[in-house]
């Protein structure tokens, strides 16, 4: 029974192995149709964050283990130059809007507080920090999105985007015990499995933060 048991554990294992977007998919499907549920049964807001967070395990927690295994050192000298450029170039480019949108935000939350103080100066400052504390999980699941896509952009110069890398940049130390085990984490850590789950459930989270900051007001 036990036997039977391991050599299922292994065929499923290898299955992920071979096809990790696919497994991938139906995890997300089985977790949609529990999102699903709880949006016709209105379950509790925080049932809902545990869902959209479990929609990201699988990927993330491989991307983790492979990042953390992984030097610095190996990214040193893998692009061109003309790249090495651009990026920053579009780094510059995301900072000149962050900073704008920064100050237009800031301006608009300005006048919110002073019209919902109505002059009082005692609200001025509970007025702002309870419009902060509502802003405060949209930014950093915002923060998370980008957060996700700087690892994917990451795991697909280490270990490329093909379910089964040939060749990677993963460290041969990571798992060396445990080869069956390394190429399942190897395989679930793929950049586009961790972009697809993780900037649904980013969206999935703003939304469930939006709605449950309605029904607070």
């Amino acid at each position: 029974m036990h036997a039977r048991l391991a050599g299922r554990s292994t065929r499923i294992a290898g299955s992920i192995v071979e096809h990790p977007l696919a497994w991938g998919g139906g995890w997300a499907l089985l977790v949609g149709a529990l999102l699903l549920a709880g949006a016709v049964l209105e379950w509790p807001f925080t049932v809902m964050t545990v869902l959209l967070l479990l929609l990201i395990v699988p990927s993330a927690g491989a991307t983790i283990i492979v990042l953390i295994a992984t030097p610095r050192d190996h990214l040193h000298d893998r692009g061109s130059i003309f790249g090495h450029f651009f990026v920053r170039y579009l780094t510059l480019v995301a900072a000149f809007i962050a900073w704008s949108a920064s100050v237009v935000i800031g301006a608009a939350i300005s006048t919110a507080i002073q019209l919902e103080a109505d002059g009082r100066e005692d609200e001025i400052v509970e007025t702002g920090l309870t419009i902060m504390a509502a802003l405060l999980p949209l930014i950093a699941i915002v923060l998370w999105a980008a957060f996700i896509v700087r690892c994917a952009w990451f795991l697909a110069r280490i270990r490329g985007w093909r379910a089964q890398p040939s060749r990677s940049e993963v460290p041969d130390s990571l798992l060396a015990r445990h080869p069956e085990f390394r190429r399942l984490v190897i395989a679930l850590a793929n950049p586009g499995l961790l972009l697809i789950t993780g900037l649904v459930s980013s969206a999935g989270l703003i939304v469930a933060a939006e709605f449950e900051l309605v029904l607070a007001a």
